[in-house]
């Protein structure tokens, strides 16, 4: 079995937020640039856990991005991966980077694509079901847990008062969410391997981009609490109706 896990590059979680162009553009200067974690924790270790278990042979990252995406991904291969593919292009919405890993992928016969729930710079919850869609196979979004016997899945997601249990047969992409694995260390022999470790760069196909940034704003933040005398409860329904937020 062959597994590809499709890692995004993104800024790591106390990167101060600013933004450049007419705020137009998320300012990277400056910027530390992780592998998402839910790509990473969820989805690249529990394909690491399969192929140690004996269930799949090679496990292949890929990535679409530019040239500066290539430290993310050894960062992939220092945790255990194989080999890696970086679809060289600037992802600028969901489809157009489902689109690419999908018409990769086709040539390339996986047996199972993981991505990690969403990522953590647009929460979109979406290239997941993008790719399935292009490629015509089942898809299992936000799954706990996976586990393959031959040539089936057995996957489970949370559902609202308990757990979904879904049997699938392979080919199939499959979203992973907190519970599915445990976050890895790489050690000293994985990032010096990370170093040799094939990565090839492709062109990106002929793909619509369907969205387009008008501009960014940054949230207003935490206000200060405006405290009310426990005796004036009038003043307190008063900043109720015309101060309160519904969240």
């Amino acid at each position: 079995m062959k597994i590809l896990v499709a890692i995004s590059n993104v800024p790591d979680t106390t990167t101060k937020i600013a933004f450049s162009d007419g705020d137009t553009k998320f300012n990277t200067a400056g910027v530390q640039f992780i592998i998402n974690p839910y790509d990473e924790w969820y989805a690249l270790v529990r394909a690491l856990e399969l192929k140690e278990a004996g269930k799949a042979e090679k496990v292949t990252l890929i990535n679409v991005g530019l040239a500066d995406c290539d430290a993310t991904i050894r960062k992939g291969f220092a945790l255990g991966a194989d080999d890696g593919v970086r679809i060289d292009a600037e992802g600028p919405d969901a489809y157009f980077v489902g689109e690419q890993i999908a018409a990769y992928a086709k040539t390339n016969g996986y047996d199972l694509i993981l991505v990690g729930k969403e990522t953590i710079n647009y929460n979109g919850s979406s290239v997941g079901g993008m790719i399935a869609g292009f490629m015509d196979l089942p898809y299992v979004s936000l799954a706990t847990k996976l586990d393959i016997e031959g040539n089936k899945a057995t996957v489970e997601q949370d559902v609202d008062g308990g757990t979904q249990v879904v049997e699938c047969e392979l080919p199939m992409v499959i979203s992973c969410a907190k519970g599915m694995a445990e976050q890895r260390i790489p050690n000293m022999k994985g990032i010096m391997g990370a170093r040799t470790k094939p990565l090839t760069v492709v062109p990106a196909t002929n793909a619509d981009k369907l969205t387009n940034v008008k501009s960014f704003t940054l949230s207003a933040g935490r206000t200060t609490c405006k405290m009310i005398d426990e005796n004036n409860l009038d003043e307190l329904v008063g900043l109720l109706h015309t101060e309160a937020k519904v969240i």
